[in-house]
């Protein structure tokens, strides 16, 4: 573009009224930190604390379909149910598919690998050895220690 068209595209603009800026959205206010809830969850100074991951593997025995199959899921859900209203069970559930043989999953809790171990041996897919257990240890958000509450709200119907 030659220097006079640039020149007289900066008069015209020059020329023009002044547009006011757009107004600012104010700038969001920082969390206020609640130190009774962090306390309650467990949480550090970042929010966070430690559990447990648990995951549940195809174990060495399939117990077969019938009556003692349902039976042991029974059993394996009422101590779901124990955990979580013991406040050590945060979230389980399946996975969907998985070559691998994973077949679900649990957050714990819980700092320490042997009472993760504790509270699963129990779980009558690991006694009846359907599934096998693999334990790791997990840095997260404190705040999911909430779910359990969460989630009966907003499940219509017990599993």
């Amino acid at each position: 573009m030659p220097a006079i068209h640039l020149f007289l595209l900066a008069a015209s603009l020059a020329l023009l009224p002044s547009v006011p800026a757009r107004a600012q959205a104010p700038a969001p206010e920082p969390p206020i930190h609640d130190a009774a809830l962090a306390q309650r969850l467990g949480a550090d100074e970042l929010g966070m604390r430690s559990y447990v991951l648990v995951i549940l593997k195809t174990g060495p025995t399939r117990v077969p379909d019938g009556e003692a199959r349902k039976a042991m899921f029974a059993g394996h859900f009422a101590n779901l149910q124990r955990l979580s209203d013991e406040g050590k069970l945060v979230l389980a559930g399946p996975f969907s598919e998985d070559p691998a043989g994973w077949r679900g999953l649990f957050l714990l809790a819980v700092d320490d690998l042997d009472e993760a171990r504790r509270l699963t041996d129990t779980d009558p897919v690991i006694v009846q050895g359907e599934m096998i257990a693999e334990y790791h240890r997990w840095y997260g958000s404190a705040a999911a220690v909430m779910i359990p509450d969460i989630h009966a709200k907003i499940a219509a119907k017990a599993p």
